[in-house]
C-alpha cells in the first residue's frame, strides 16, 4: 500500500514553491517513516532550489533539518518505534558496506544517499529514510528548534572533532551566521578561546552573548594584522572567497585554516604561507550519524541551541526569501500544524 505525502516543491530553478503530493512505496527493511513536525531552511537548500551545484532535479521538495516524530517502522527497525521523537539530517542512507561506512564515516560513503538530492525531503508532513541515519532526540533538548543542529550543527561541530581541537587552543569563527552562532556555543563549552570575525559591527554584542570571549571587524585589515600568529585554529563558516593568505598569517606553528562554508571560487594559497609554520588547509562536510548523537548530547548537556525563527510550513517562499535577503537571525525553521 503507497502513501500520499502532501509537500512543498520547486518545478525549476529559482521558482516558487508550490504544493505537491508524491506517492511512497510500502516501507520496507530498515526504512522508517517521519512525521515531520518542523524543519529547518539551510543555505544549502538554497543552492539545490537555484541548481548552484548543478544536478538538482525538478520537482525539487528541499529540507534536510528535520524533527518529528516516527510513524512507521520497516520490519528489519529495531531500535526505533512509532512514537519516537527524532531528527533528519543531510544523509538519508549509504551503502553501510564499504570501508568508509565500517569504518564509522558514513558521511564520506561514496554512494552516500542525501536527503534532497534525487529524492524528495522535509518540506513536506512525511519523510522517509534508513533507519540507521535518523537520530533519537535526547531528553532536554528543544525539538521545535533542534532541526538546524542535523546539518549546520554537525558541519561545525564535527571538524572540532575530527582534528582534535583542544580545550587550550585559541580558536576563531570566521562568519557569525547560521553556522558560525552554533560554532561560537560549542567551542566556549568546548573550553577554548574564542574569537569571532564579522564584518558586521551589529554582530559583536550577539557574539559575545553567543560565547566568543573577542570580537574582531573582519574587514579592518589592522585588527587582523594584530592578531597574527595567535590561532590554533580558524573556522571558516562564510561562502564567498577571503583573503586566504591573510587569514593564515593569523595562524601559529602547526594551525589549521578550516573551510565549512561551500565556496565555489578556487582557493589561492601560496605553499610558503603554510610551509614556514606547517599550517594546514582543509575542510569537511557533514557528520556521521554516530557524531551526530555525539553533538546531540553535547547540546542536551550545556543547554546550547540554535537561534531561530519560525514560519508555518504553508508560508515556506516567505521563509526562503528572508533567507536570500539574509535577514535571519540566526536559523528559519518551517513547522507543521500540530
Amino acid at each position: 500500500m503507497s502513501t500520499t505525502v502532501h509537500a512543498h516543491a520547486a518545478f525549476e530553478a529559482r521558482g516558487a514553491l508550490q504544493p505537491f503530493e508524491y506517492e511512497l512505496p510500502e516501507l520496507s527493511g530498515d526504512q522508517v517513516d517521519i512525521a515531520v513536525e518542523h524543519c529547518g531552511i539551510c543555505h544549502s537548500d538554497l543552492s539545490m532550489l537555484d541548481n548552484d551545484w548543478g544536478g538538482s532535479r525538478y520537482p525539487l521538495v528541499p529540507g534536510h533539518e528535520v524533527t518529528g516524530r516516527i510513524i512507521a517502522v520497516g520490519p528489519a527497525v529495531t531500535h526505533l518505534k512509532p512514537g519516537d521523537a527524532v531528527g533528519l539530517g543531510w544523509h538519508a542512507g549509504s551503502c553501510l558496506h564499504c570501508g568508509q561506512c565500517m569504518s564509522g564515516d558514513h558521511n564520506l560513503c561514496r554512494q552516500a544517499e542525501a536527503t534532497i538530492v534525487r529524492r524528495h525531503g522535509g518540506f513536506a508532513d512525511r519523510v522517509r529514510a534508513r533507519a540507521a541515519f535518523v537520530c533519537a532526540l535526547p531528553a532536554g533538548l528543544d525539538a521545535a528548534s533542534a532541526g538546524p543542529l542535523f546539518c549546520g550543527g554537525i558541519t561545525v561541530f564535527n571538524p572540532i572533532v575530527e582534528f582534535g581541537v583542544k580545550p587550550t587552543d585559541r580558536v576563531g569563527v570566521v562568519g557569525i551566521g547560521g553556522l558560525g552562532h552554533l560554532a561560537l556555543q560549542f567551542l566556549r563549552h568546548w573550553g577554548c578561546e574564542v574569537t569571532a570575525f564579522t564584518s558586521s559591527e551589529s554582530k559583536h554584542a550577539e557574539a559575545q552573548a553567543l560565547g566568543a570571549h573577542h570580537a574582531v571587524n573582519s574587514r579592518d585589515p589592522d585588527a587582523l594584522k594584530a592578531l597574527a600568529g595567535q590561532f590554533d585554529f580558524l573556522l571558516v563558516t562564510v561562502n564567498v572567497s577571503l583573503d586566504w593568505p591573510r587569514y593564515l598569517s593569523l595562524l601559529g606553528p602547526r594551525g589549521r585554516l578550516h573551510v565549512v562554508g561551500a565556496v565555489l571560487e578556487p582557493m589561492s594559497v601560496p605553499v610558503f604561507s603554510l610551509m614556514g609554520g606547517q599550517k594546514s588547509v582543509s575542510s569537511s562536510p557533514v557528520g556521521s550519524p554516530q557524531r551526530i548523537r555525539t553533538m546531540l548530547d553535547f547540546c542536551a548537556r550545556h543547554g546550547i541551541r540554535p537561534q531561530v525563527e519560525t514560519y508555518p510550513m504553508a508560508e515556506v517562499n516567505t521563509a526562503l526569501q528572508r533567507l536570500r535577503d539574509g535577514q535571519a537571525r540566526y536559523r528559519i525553521v518551517l513547522s507543521n500544524p500540530a
